[in-house]
């Protein structure tokens, strides 16, 4: 699905940018560019297959925590403090994340850890990336990470002799995937540009609250009482880090 659908958006990308016209970044938007293709692939790898031999409840919150909290560091590191309003915002942003996404006690094995904490630690380093490729153009990086993730997910497909053409009847819901994914990371992108690194990629990270409250809609899914709590922890997150 991930190799499909980021072949669309290869596609989309550069139709977008041969009508906009925008300029070829240097070779060191190109290069964080890469790295942030090859990042994002690795951790989609291990998200995945732990999520699928392990507990959805601790891979989700576990990979997300992480994936917030690197780029908090980062941008304390290269931004300075951001005053005490933000840091409870990122904070109750991070409490967030794991009740939403059904996050359970912290006794559990390593085996449960590994994968998702490793995809977690991929993931921050995307968000840095990112932010690092996109200070000169905003479409161009994603260019390059289509083109990475694209040729890393498939060599591994075929080095493992996996089947990776997805179904016929999926290939709606991949566009629709492609597209908004791709919205996703030029607004980050954007947002990062803009603002501060820490506070772009904590609002990014609460994603798992609007997955959630989708589900619940169109899925009919239950809203837990915890998740509940998250969502509302989200909302208060999200007042604190715009004002």
């Amino acid at each position: 699905m991930v190799i499909v659908a980021h072949t669309i958006s290869l596609g989309l990308l550069l139709i977008l940018i041969a009508i906009i016209g925008e300029p070829i970044p240097p070779v060191r938007d190109w290069l964080w560019g890469g790295a942030a293709g090859l990042t994002g692939g690795i951790g989609l790898l291990l998200l995945y297959r732990a999520l699928a031999e392990g507990r959805m409840s601790v891979a989700a919150p576990v990979s997300a925590l992480l994936a917030a909290a690197i780029p908090v560091i980062v941008g304390v590191l290269q931004d300075g403090n951001p005053g005490a309003l933000v840091i409870l915002g990122f904070l109750l942003a991070l409490a967030a994340v794991w009740l939403v996404s059904g996050g359970e006690g912290l006794s559990v094995r390593f085996a449960d850890l590994h994968q998702p904490m490793v995809a977690g630690i991929a993931f921050g380093l995307f968000f840095i990336c990112l932010q690092r490729a996109s200070q000169t153009s905003l479409w161009w990086p994603l260019v390059a990470i289509r083109i990475v993730s694209i040729s890393s997910l498939l060599g591994y497909a075929i080095l493992t002799r996996q089947d990776w053409m997805p179904k016929r009847e999926s290939l709606a819901f991949i566009l629709l995937s492609s597209v908004l994914d791709t919205l996703g990371n030029a607004s980050y992108a954007m947002s990062a540009r803009m603002g501060r690194l820490d506070v772009a990629a904590v609002l990014g990270s609460l994603y798992p609250g609007t997955t959630v409250l989708l589900a619940w809609v169109f899925l009919k899914e239950r809203i837990s009482q915890v998740q509940t709590i998250g969502i509302l922890l989200a909302l208060a997150a999200i007042v604190m880090l715009t004002l």
